[in-house]
């Protein structure tokens, strides 16, 4: 697009901001190819859509969209809840690229209640059918199965698949199966049971599913009175059985008092990137919930946390069809519902009823994240690096860290090593060794500066890739002498610290000059990272001062044979691999690696010798 056309496609768009009305509405801003690219919804059309051509905006993505728009249709609204509710069912429709896109993947049961003349109650995963009356769904399966149980005990009604009519009955057209014989089921196919008796029962669960429980109770309670007045005590004591089980379940799915009823509660979690929000939702009827469901928006602009929310309210209560004339959020809410207040609760029965749907989404957005991690597994790793950037407030990912130890028994071989991860993944060969040249005695702060100045004056020599962040193997002293060596190449390059306890355990992560501590659980996966790379440093220092000292204790024991060169003197150390071992070989283990003649030299020396 020339500079004219751009010119042209900004002033037809200002002139449609210019007549749009100031009342409540879903704007549509659609592209060069007529396809709707965003939706939205305003308290103020003008205002709002005005904004996106008079601000500069700090994300990417939003002036990317700006860049993109080449017309704007709206639809006016009589009130901000109707905007929002307009603006969910376009976003279904048109599912534009710059919308929040609901992840809805996976598919919870519900129960399932025919519409015939003998229903039948089952579980079921598919919503499709409209001669069933769905409820749920239910993300805790366990309380649907309980729920079923319930039912199955209070009202024993068929399972058998047979298409009952009252007149197919009549004609004697089914048998009774094994749930008729062994009392689950009171026989409608043969007439042991009449319609009129069945859908009562029906009724009742559906009273149930829909969390109308105490009402049952009390219905119940009065029916067994009824019937004993009457003297019909067995009839009288079938009714008790009922009204004992469900008054044990409501004892258990009570979460909070009771007589809080028809309440909608919503609670919101975004991830670490914030690139996806988790939303829970619950509906509680007489003090138990009869409806959960916990889904995710992926973000496609910097929307808030706010209008997230206000979407995920709109999608839920036009999804379960809640009438609710309470809606509990976590936090206070700028839109207003006709027929719903808001309610930000601190304490109390409500506030139990917040951390339940917080615990729920939190949970939810914790098996995400595995499941993710799973299919792709650096992405736990970056997700943990980009952690440890917002703790350390790095200005770029530490996708390269590189992490020092050194090793010497009082000041003997002194040795030092460098492991490199990158991505959070050790990359070995990466990994390099140092023998200590300059400093005489135990240093560890000079061996430290002299091992650090080696190896970023050759990175960039070399012009090989520096880290984005050093960690010291070790507290504020060793850090000081990295910053020392860092500063005399002038490099800035980050420095943290892992210091130790009383116990020789890591503690704590040192960051900054001077250096502090930060705040950061021993318990989360970040500092099992650190401690991970930590451990592999001290390893890889310790091993190759291992490798030195075996060496020089080998080399010093066989070089004073005469007779013995260097090329004898390697091929015992490969096969042997040290001297107490080619102590305790015989000769004829000598002579397999080195022959007679320079066996039996050995073998006189180590005679002599002994």
């Amino acid at each position: 697009m020339n500079k004219e056309e751009e010119e042209n496609r900004l002033t037809h768009l200002k002139d449609i901001v210019s007549r749009l009305p100031e009342k409540p509405g879903s704007y549509q801003y659609w592209d060069a190819e007529g396809i709707i690219i965003y939706v939205g919804k305003a308290k103020n059309l003008k205002k709002r859509v005005s904004s996106y051509f008079t601000k500069n905006h700090d994300s990417v993505k939003t002036r990317m969209l700006v860049s993109k728009i080449t017309n704007i249709t709206y639809t006016t609204v009589n009130t901000e809840e109707d905007a929002l509710n307009l603006e969910n069912k376009l976003i279904k429709k048109y599912k534009p690229r710059y919308n929040v896109l609901l992840k809805d993947d996976k598919t919870y049961p519900s129960i399932a209640v025919e519409k015939t003349e003998f229903p039948r109650v089952y579980k079921t995963r598919q919503l499709t059918d409209k001669t069933v009356i769905y409820f749920g769904p239910y993300t805790h399966v366990s309380t649907m199965y309980a729920l079923m149980e319930l039912i199955k005990h209070l009202y024993p009604i068929r399972t058998c698949r047979y298409p009952l009519t009252v007149e197919s009955i009549q004609a004697g057209k089914y048998r009774t199966c094994l749930d008729y014989q062994l009392g689950r089921c009171e026989g409608p196919c043969i007439g042991k049971q009449s319609k009129e008796d069945y859908q009562n029962n029906i009724n009742q669960i559906c009273e149930i599913l829909k969390g109308n429980t105490r009402k049952l109770e009390q219905q119940l309670m009065d029916e067994m009175k009824r019937l004993a007045d009457k003297m019909e005590f067995e009839e009288a004591e079938l009714v008790k059985k009922r009204y004992l089980l469900l008054k044990n379940y409501n004892a258990k799915s009570e979460v909070v008092n009771y007589n809080l009823d028809n309440i909608d509660v919503f609670s919101l979690e975004e991830d670490e990137d914030q690139k996806s929000s988790f939303i829970n939702f619950m509906h509680v009827k007489n003090g138990a919930i009869i409806q959960s469901f916990t889904f995710e928006y992926k973000k496609r602009l910097d929307e808030s946390k706010e209008e997230l929310l206000a979407l995920g309210i709109s999608e839920m209560r036009e999804r379960f069809e809640s009438k609710a004339k309470e809606i509990i959020v976590p936090f206070e809410m700028e839109m207003e519902m006709n027929e719903a207040i808001f309610t930000v609760p601190q304490r109390g029965d409500k506030k139990k009823l917040l951390d339940l749907s917080t615990m729920n989404v939190k949970e939810y957005k914790a098996d995400r994240l595995k499941q993710e991690e799973k299919l792709n597994p650096e992405q736990r790793s970056v997700r943990l690096l980009t952690e440890l950037q917002q703790l350390l407030h790095l200005e770029k990912l530490p996708i390269r860290i590189e992490c020092f130890d050194n090793s010497n028994i009082q000041g003997a071989d002194p040795v030092a090593g460098c492991v490199v991860f990158i991505k959070g993944k050790p990359s070995k060969n990466d990994y390099r060794k140092y023998n200590i040249k300059t400093v005489v005695g135990p240093d560890d702060y000079a061996s430290m500066r002299e091992v650090v100045t080696r190896k970023y004056q050759r990175a960039i020599d070399e012009e090989t890739p520096l880290p984005d962040l050093i960690i010291a193997d070790g507290g504020i002293g060793q850090m000081h002498a990295i910053q020392e060596a860092l500063d005399s190449l002038r490099l800035q390059i980050p420095v943290a610290g892992l210091a130790k306890n009383d116990k020789h355990r890591t503690s704590e992560l040192l960051f900054g000059y001077p250096p502090q501590t930060i705040g950061i659980k021993q318990t989360s996966a970040l500092f099992k990272l650190l401690t991970n790379i930590q451990d592999e440093v001290h390893r890889f220092a310790i091993t190759f001062h291992r490798e030195k000292r075996s060496k020089r204790q080998i080399a010093s024991e066989l070089d004073s044979i005469k007779g013995i060169g260097e090329k004898t003197k390697q091929a015992l150390i490969r096969e042997f691999k040290s001297v107490k071992r080619i102590k305790d070989a015989t000769k004829e283990q000598w002579e397999a690696v080195i022959g007679k003649a320079k066996a039996q030299i050995l073998s006189n020396y180590f005679k002599k010798n002994d």
